[in-house]
């Protein structure tokens, strides 16, 4: 099989981009892109590869303000000629998924989640960006519409759709009325060495920008002195979160992998406060024999079970007090191999196989369509 793989953008190395890693060193065909970032790729699995990118890679500030050229991408994506392929997979969170294919192409589409600023997401991201009224506000409005009315359109260009958690199949099934397979993104698991003993302090690490909620954790533990918080991360929220600790909460800012991973391994408890497609963070945390207290909406809900943690309910601050109070009654009841062994159900090998055999499977399907 020959074989394009179509991928949003790579502005930085993040959990999409490493599904695309593992995608491609399984499928090792031609990448497309949007755009790409030199800097954020030198030195990566990516620097040795041949990537194609659209006219939006060569426009002003595409780097940095790529975001700003919405009304383009998908232009920009049905310029990709993909007509000599065999197999096209798109790895796709906004528009990739929306590449043109002809009958004689088979492409599966591996859905991170539909365009979250579009659909699920749309109210908030004009909130935020203070887009609820005047002349802009009508403009990004008209703008949001188009693109909905766009990937709507585009849903059967895909032959087949794949879910990063049941969470996302649920929304595609909503917003595409299209079924999808879960196959979990990869986890490299194995970079988090298990540790058994374990630290009086509890961590969060993230990125700090609203939807993370990380506010959240270190408003409710600075209404606990006696618990220690850790947090690892930056971000444009970092001042305001910085003002609301208290003197039991340290933020540690930006630190390299190995600081990261040395307080996951050695927290009492790892806590996370977002409602995500699926979250990366508290699979690593498990990988390193560390329990969960995790916010219990979306991808959590399937990556933490009752043996690896505890769930809150509601993003408030008495709800993961109340959280953080059930955990310690429960402290010694969890088992850190038990932990370990969860995590490594989605390692970047489980996810390899997986994808291998699912794309086969539905190949040979089409070929025999084909001969039919």
């Amino acid at each position: 099989m020959k074989t394009a793989i179509v991928h949003d953008w790579i502005p930085v190395m993040g959990g999409a981009e490493k599904v695309l890693e593992e995608i491609h060193r399984v499928y090792p065909g031609d990448i497309f892109t949007l755009m790409k970032n030199e800097d954020a790729i030198a030195g990566s699995y990516f620097s040795n590869c041949e990537i194609r990118t659209s006219f939006i890679d060569r426009l002003p500030f595409s780097k940095n303000k790529y975001r700003s050229y919405l009304p383009l991408f998908p232009l920009a994506v049905e310029q990709f000629n993909l007509t000599s392929y065999d197999l096209v997979i798109s790895s796709s969170y906004a528009v990739a998924k929306g590449a043109l294919t002809n009958s004689n192409q088979l492409h599966i589409c591996y859905c991170h989640s539909p365009i979250r600023y579009a659909w699920d997401l749309y109210h908030q991201y004009l909130d935020e960006a203070n887009l609820n009224r005047g002349l802009k506000g009508l403009i990004a409005k008209l703008v949001l519409h188009y693109i909905r009315i766009w990937d709507t359109s585009t849903v059967n260009r895909v032959d087949h759709f794949i879910a990063n958690s049941a969470y996302i199949a649920r929304r595609l099934k909503k917003i595409y009325n299209r079924d999808a397979t879960v196959i979990y993104p990869p986890v490299d698991v194995d970079r988090f060495e298990f540790r058994e003993n374990k630290e009086n302090f509890y961590l969060t690490a993230s990125r700090m920008v609203p939807y993370k909620r990380i506010d959240l954790i270190v408003e409710a533990f600075s209404d606990m002195p006696e618990k220690r918080l850790i947090v690892i991360g930056e971000g444009p929220d970092f001042k305001k979160i910085k003002a609301k600790a208290g003197n039991n909460v340290e933020l540690l800012g930006y630190q390299p992998f190995n600081v990261l991973k040395d307080h996951m391994q050695r927290a009492k408890a790892f806590v996370f406060a977002a409602e995500e497609d699926f979250g990366i963070t508290p699979v690593e945390a498990q990988a390193c024999g560390t329990p969960v207290i995790a916010y219990g909406k979306g991808g959590a809900l399937e990556t933490v079970t009752p043996e690896t943690g505890i769930f809150f309910y509601k993003q408030t601050r008495q709800s993961l007090k109340n959280a953080v109070k059930a955990f310690e009654e429960k402290v010694g009841a969890f088992n850190s191999c038990t932990i370990r062994a969860n995590a490594e159900k989605f390692s970047r090998q489980n996810f390899s196989n997986s994808i291998r055999t699912y794309v086969e499977s539905k190949y040979h399907d089409f070929l025999q369509q084909q001969q039919d």
